[in-house]
């Protein structure tokens, strides 16, 4: 009779389950980016085409497995598309992957971009309150470097470092993210050359203001404490938590006494305008702004939270741990969807690439969502890769309908991996595992090839 109560109650379970993700309406790629709440912006940016055999939703729906695979080649997406076809009993002409590479070039960028931003939102906004900071929603800021082939036109757009030899390095491009720290969606990004004017993580984050609004608390490292970044999220109703630059020197004797290592104090305005900044807005900056400072775990902390009584000391420090949340998402993006390296042999496909993988990335972290909801558990605590592996697995064996209480079950498996809690935890950068003895490629591949021609390999 207890096996019959169990397995009553597995299946009341189960239909609850269903019965919530149905209601989502989100479950598969193609679901989602044709489903109510996004059918009319995708609409909207389609440009105009003729029934193909890769139409724009199953290209991008094809292009977003690529970012989700090991194995990211485009003849991999077009078998495993073939595949398909065949499956539905549909005809299969060619596997040349012709066709599908021009439907990528197709694409335009600002649908996939457009839709990356949409889908952060509605994840971010339906966060629950018990996954947020004090019911308010923090938002993560951190840049990162992508590398990409070696063509001229990368180059043009991205160039290498200078410290690389000419023929020899790889363009490089920078990337600064916006990321939403209660669910991990990427929030918005912005792209440019790793070196100029106007390219560093700070000038790439002026692109991005319209990802705060008011209420939120933008935490990132000391490289974004400034004074003028402050000032403008102060303006706009955003909170700030940052680690103090090494340059400030911060005194403690000074200032209005809130705690033992713990004051307000304010900051001038610098004298000298920087480049970027018209004069108009320089003279509209206030003269000073009044912050608060605290020294925490050998760390120096600064945020415009001022009231002592409404953030202590400890809860900063705990906050300002969470930062660590910005690295681990940019390595999901970077290695466990492999973006750290682009493919394309032009500037513009690499840059829809990029959106395509942080697409793909925000979909699995609606799914890691769902999942966690289900599980009354936080989405921090479960496994980026083992939700990309039950996926990407899910869908090559055609189990992504909701059908026999399929979804219900993938939720459930994604909900028993969790990540390890390991507070404090301290590894070395280095690798124990030796690479192989091959030397480093210092001249241009054409020269060093001509090399082997003609005097084979050393």
């Amino acid at each position: 009779m207890s096996n019959r109560n169990a397995e009553f109650e597995f299946h009341q379970h189960a239909k609850n389950v269903d019965r919530r993700v149905r209601q989502i309406e989100a479950v598969d790629f193609f679901n989602l980016l044709t489903g109510p709440a996004l059918l009319e912006m995708t609409d909207s940016y389609l440009p105009e085409h003729r029934e193909r055999l890769y139409p724009p939703t199953v290209t991008l729906s094809m292009f977003m497995m690529q970012a989700l695979n090991e194995d990211g080649s485009c003849q991999k997406a077009v078998a495993g598309w073939a595949a398909q076809r065949t499956a539905e009993g549909l005809g299969v002409k060619s596997v040349n992957t012709g066709a599908y590479c021009k439907s990528r070039q197709r694409l335009p960028v600002e649908m996939v971009s457009a839709l990356t931003r949409h889908t952060a939102q509605l994840l971010s906004g339906h966060a629950l309150a018990g996954w947020r900071w004090h019911g308010r929603p923090v938002k993560l800021v951190d840049g990162t470097g992508i590398s990409m082939p070696d063509t001229p036109e990368n180059q043009a757009r991205y160039p290498q470092p200078t410290t690389q030899a000419p023929g020899v390095g790889f363009p490089l491009a920078r990337l600064v993210g916006v990321i939403c720290l209660s669910t991990g969606a990427l929030i918005d990004a912005a792209i440019g050359p790793h070196a100029g004017k106007a390219t560093g993580e700070l000038g790439l984050l002026r692109r991005l203001e319209s990802a705060f609004l008011p209420g939120d608390v933008m935490l990132a490292d000391a490289l974004y404490c400034s004074f003028f970044l402050i000032a403008t999220l102060q303006r706009a109703g955003v909170d700030v938590l940052f680690a103090q630059q090494g340059s400030r020197i911060t005194d403690f004797r000074r200032g209005e006494k809130l705690g033992a290592r713990d004051h307000r104090v304010s900051w001038p305005k610098p004298n000298v305008r920087p480049d970027w900044m018209r004069p108009q807005d320089y003279v509209a900056f206030p003269a000073q702004l009044t912050l608060r400072e605290v020294q925490v775990g050998g760390k120096i902390l600064v945020t415009t939270m001022l009231e002592p009584r409404e953030v202590n000391k400890a809860e900063l420090s705990d906050l300002y741990a969470m930062r660590w949340s910005a690295e681990l998402d940019l390595r999901n993006i970077k290695t466990t969807l492999g973006m750290d390296i682009l493919s394309c042999n032009t500037p513009q496909m690499n840059e829809k690439e990029a959106w395509v993988h942080l697409l793909a990335y925000n979909l699995i972290r609606l799914l890691m969502a769902q999942a966690a909801m289900n599980a009354a558990v936080h989405p921090r605590q479960l496994s980026f890769k083992h939700t990309v592996q039950m996926w990407t697995a899910w869908v090559s064996r055609r189990l992504c309908s909701n059908r026999n209480g399929d979804i219900a079950v993938l939720f459930t498996l994604i909900a028993q991996v969790r990540v390890g809690n390991r507070p404090g935890r301290i590894e070395p950068r280095a690798r124990k595992r030796r690479p192989k003895s091959y030397p480093w490629l210092k001249v241009p591949r054409a020269q060093a090839r001509a090399r082997v021609a003609v005097h084979g390999h050393p």
